[in-house]
């Protein structure tokens, strides 16, 4: 029953930190680590710890796949050079900054070296989560980033755990190979998945099906790249990107209206379930500290913080600088941000899912069985970093102001061209296909009636007072009430046994869809 308690708590905790979060202006993913922290009080509770296998196999992959799907591939094409070199230089530099920390500290070089892999990436969640209101450019270079150096931060951390439990030998030719095989073979293996999820795909009819087929995907793709010892993660992300090229060719709208509610349920509860999590793990870590004391644990993890908080902000003031020295370029220097607009992404390095399972999934002994030197005191720094990093959502607000980012318009302006260019197109080829299914004059002109009002509505986009816009609005508003007034007749009749529970069912959603058509018919501003 302790599952299923956990699991109800795990709920309520949810519901309510999201209640908190729309009525007052804090991030929900402090709440949650919060509540995590207050479960972890609990005696009945507080030795409930998931496997960090279970996050790294079930919560990575479908969480890293959403991300994948729903991230711009021409922005980071676009923003490629800053991508890469974030994702494997700066892993690498945060690395060594928190291996050279640590070991000042008292640690080993071996749990040093373990510690500053697991620290080094950041993660795609929560930057997702917290970021999401900032522009568009800024929000897909920070999710893009954190999607890739995720692959160099495991190489890193599996080499670390291996030469310190005594079971891999540190040579450049080795690293090498490993980081040739992670990168390689992840991208290989998510694309041959992704390769296969179309082909499969392309051929259903039935959503229900296709559906199913989506789910398996990120899990192959995982599973495939581990077969060969290869990234999942990149796997995983390679597939989605992949996929989200292909997917608008081959899936069909109610495919979409099937798989894309379920996703985004589904991934905002795993993401807010891992924020309880640090925050129980960071909890019960410091219960279980005994190799130093706890005021020494505290100050190492603050310095810790400050490190990794610290070379982001270097990185940031530094390497945008060597990069004009080098490129001198017209459309390099177009793509030049100021200083004020830097600090949002160095303030937007936050640590959280990998960081998390891959400091849970440290062995307990090394090979000759003695146990690993200083697990529980990496696995509360660890914990109390994360939780720190997270903090720095509380002024993102303040920095995102201090910023003075230009207003992002290019996604409703995106929006409108992509509805024109739609609309105009079914309009020029309205009398054709009309012609090819044979339908009449009257019917073909209702069409072209309701397209033309469409392509109106949009030229008159963003002005209030046009008698058009005024008129359809207050058309939408009446059609919503009235839809209102149907739904409570079709209640009435399933209330007075004239109706059966499946016929309102099939009915209410018929129903639903056209709210949701009209809701959504409003011109873009």
């Amino acid at each position: 029953m302790l599952g299923l308690e956990m699991v109800v708590l795990l709920g309520i905790a949810l519901v309510v930190c999201g209640a908190l979060a729309n009525r007052y202006p804090i991030a929900p993913a402090i709440l949650l680590v919060l509540a995590g922290v207050l479960i972890g009080f609990v005696p009945h509770l507080r030795h409930s710890h998931l496997p960090p296998e279970i996050i790294l196999v079930v919560f990575l992959p479908a969480l890293l796949y959403w991300e994948s799907l729903t991230t711009s591939l021409r922005e980071i094409r676009n923003n490629l050079r800053v991508v890469v070199l974030t994702s494997t230089v700066l892993v690498l530099a945060t690395a060594a900054a928190v291996a050279v920390t640590a070991h000042a500290l008292g640690l080993a070089w071996g749990p040093a070296w373990v510690l500053g892999a697991a620290l080094a990436p950041t993660d795609a969640t929560a930057v997702g989560v917290l970021a999401r209101n900032l522009p568009r450019r800024t929000v897909t270079t920070l999710r893009a980033e954190s999607l890739i150096n995720d692959g160099t931060a495991l190489v890193l951390y599996g080499l670390a755990v291996g030469v310190t439990v005594g079971e891999e030998q540190l040579t450049g030719w080795h690293v090498s190979w490993l980081l040739v095989v992670s990168y390689g073979g992840g991208v290989l293996a998510g694309a041959l998945v992704g390769l296969l999820s179309w082909q499969i795909r392309r051929r259903m009819d039935d959503p229900m099906l296709e559906g199913i087929a989506m789910l398996v995907t990120p899990f192959a793709a995982f599973l495939a790249a581990e077969a060969i010892e290869a990234s999942g993660v990149l796997a995983v992300v390679a597939c989605g990107l992949f996929m989200s090229q292909v997917a608008p060719r081959i899936t069909g709208a109610a495919t979409r209206h099937l798989v894309g509610p379920f996703w985004s349920l589904s991934t905002t509860v795993l993401s807010s379930s891992l924020f309880v999590l640090v925050g129980l793990e960071a909890q019960s870590a410091f219960r279980g500290l005994s190799s130093t004391t706890l005021q020494r644990a505290l100050l190492d993890t603050l310095v810790v913080a400050v490190v990794v908080i610290g070379v982001r902000w270097l990185w940031t003031y530094t390497t945008p600088y060597v990069i004009r020295v080098l490129d001198r370029r017209p459309i390099q220097r177009e793509r030049r941000v100021s200083a004020r607009q830097r600090t949002v992404s160095a303030t937007a390095g936050f640590r959280g899912a990998v960081s998390l399972a891959a400091i849970l999934a440290v062995p307990r002994t090394v090979e000759s069985g003695a146990p690993f030197p200083d697990r529980d005191l990496i696995v509360l720094i660890a914990s109390g970093v994360i939780i720190l990093t997270l903090l720095q959502a509380l002024v993102l607000p303040s920095v995102v102001r201090f910023a003075r980012l230009p207003q992002d318009t290019s996604v409703a302006e995106e929006i409108h061209l992509a509805e024109v260019f739609t609309l105009d197109a079914a309009i020029e080829s309205l009398d054709d296909t009309a012609a090819a299914l044979g339908v009449g004059e009257p019917v073909t002109e209702r069409v072209r009636h309701e397209l033309g009002k469409q392509r109106r509505l949009l030229d008159a986009a963003g002005s209030d007072d046009d008698p058009l816009v005024l008129h359809h609005g207050e058309y939408t508003s009446l059609t919503l009430a009235l839809l209102a007034r149907r739904r409570d007749a079709l209640v009435q009749l399933r209330d007075e046994r004239r109706i059966d529970d499946i016929v309102l069912r099939q009915v209410q959603a018929r129903l639903d869809i056209e709210e949701v058509r009209f809701s959504r018919a409003t011109p873009p501003e």
